[in-house]
């Protein structure tokens, strides 16, 4: 099977020259911080479960991102 070569969209491009500005860092550290007030919320009881359960999935995209972000940066884009 031949595969193409294809160019990336405008907005891929776009949003792909402005995340690379942002340090790999960043998005471990938010994703860390967003454990932290997960379990923040979790320790404060049953009143703030629900919060607590929809910031503690913030994390695993926050992390994919700062991947994806990493390989863009390494191995460049179109």
């Amino acid at each position: 099977m031949i595969f193409s070569k294809r160019k990336e969209g405008f907005l891929t491009s776009a949003l792909e020259n402005q995340t690379s500005r942002v340090p790999s860092g960043v998005y471990l550290t938010v994703a860390v911080a967003t454990m932290a007030a997960a379990l923040t919320f979790k320790c404060l009881g049953r009143k703030h479960k629900h919060t607590a359960l929809f910031v503690g999935q913030w994390a695993a995209p926050l992390l994919i991102m700062g991947l994806y972000n990493k390989i863009v940066k390494t191995e460049g884009h179109d």
